[in-house]
């Protein structure tokens, strides 16, 4: 049984294109125009994310950044069962802060919550890194998956 289930629901705006919202009403647009973020691009963007927030919150505790940036990258490949997905995704790092103590302290924390946020905390990285099932129903109906 779910803990806290999460849902998000998309609509359709054109071909191949759809806006998804949050159970807040938040929207993002995401599909196969050139100006949108492709759902892949929205996977790496949501991995990166949820260990970027996990290192902010605690780090920025002690000193804001001068820079945070993390880039996600990955390889697209076919599986030999013909299927497409991700492999080998990176998720880097950079986090600098100023010349005080504070900035010191913030700094010599960025390693060890990256760990603990791939390890245990990044909700999206660990979804991905483990077993987890995809069920895919049409109308209610179980059509993949089980």
């Amino acid at each position: 049984m779910a803990e806290d289930r999460r849902r998000v629901e998309l609509t359709r705006t054109s071909t191949g294109n759809y806006q998804a919202r949050n159970q807040a009403g938040v929207t993002v647009e995401v599909g196969i125009s050139e100006d949108l973020f492709s759902p892949v691009e929205l996977l790496l963007a949501a991995i990166g994310a949820c260990s970027a927030i996990d290192v902010d919150v605690v780090t920025s505790r002690r000193a804001e950044p001068t820079d945070f940036r993390v880039e996600v990258s990955g390889d697209k490949t076919t599986d030999e069962s013909d299927g497409a997905r991700m492999q080998d995704i990176v998720v880097d790092f950079t986090a600098l802060f100023g010349d005080d103590e504070k900035a010191g302290e913030a700094a010599g924390l960025v390693e060890r919550l990256v760990r603990l946020s791939h390890d245990k905390d990044c909700t999206v990285s660990r979804t991905v890194e483990l077993p987890t099932r995809v069920r895919m129903d049409v109308a209610g109906r179980t059509v993949a998956g089980s």
